[in-house]
């Protein structure tokens, strides 16, 4: 096939998903070609909480984009993660912020004002239980047309493969996490 014979999409589903690092800095990777196209970008995580180097990055660029650049942090933490959970946060108070982060996810991917939506980790709240799987469909299904979406996170489910355009699955080979070393600031968080 001839390249004239390609044609162009007005928006992607793309899903960074499994058990390898670097779904977070991939979908970071979008969030400075997109605003370098002048974009307008909404970011929004569902799991991580505390003070991790992109959130401090995306709130120290705000600015800078104005109105261009959106970014909710609604998460409250690793959910059923042994000893990495934040005790203190029942189940409820998880599922009720991961609730509230998807109405703000769906706000901005159907609202025509952003060109790129990411939702960074809401796989894994889907995979925990904390949104339902019909969610992400939903989400999927009913995002503007012109809105390109990406979803991060561990275990993207199977039966919703067909209905992205790029899925791109981060396999571990090695890790020093398993040799019981915590990630390091600034490589790993």
């Amino acid at each position: 096939m001839a390249f004239e014979d390609y044609k162009t999409k007005e928006s992607v589903v793309i899903v960074y998903t499994g058990d390898g690092k670097g779904k977070t800095s991939a979908s970071l990777g979008l969030v400075t070609r997109a605003l370098g196209n002048n974009w307008n970008v909404a970011f929004v995580q569902f799991i991580k909480y505390w003070g991790v180097g992109e959130h401090i990055f995306l709130r120290n660029i705000q600015d800078l984009y104005d109105d261009q650049l959106f970014f909710f942090k609604g998460g409250k933490g690793f959910y059923q993660a042994g000893e990495l959970s934040e005790k203190h946060i029942s189940e409820a108070q998880h599922k009720s912020a991961a609730k509230d982060t998807f109405e703000v996810a769906m706000k901005c991917a159907t609202s025509g004002k952003y060109n790129l939506v990411i939702c960074d980790e809401i796989n894994n709240a889907v995979h925990d239980g904390l949104l339902k799987q019909q969610d992400l469909k939903r989400l999927i299904e009913q995002k503007n047309s012109k809105t390109s979406l990406c979803l991060t996170g561990r275990n993207f489910p199977k039966d919703l493969v067909q209905k992205v355009d790029i899925l791109t699955n981060m396999t571990k080979e090695k890790h020093h996490f398993d040799d019981k070393f915590l990630a390091n600031r600034g490589i790993d968080f």
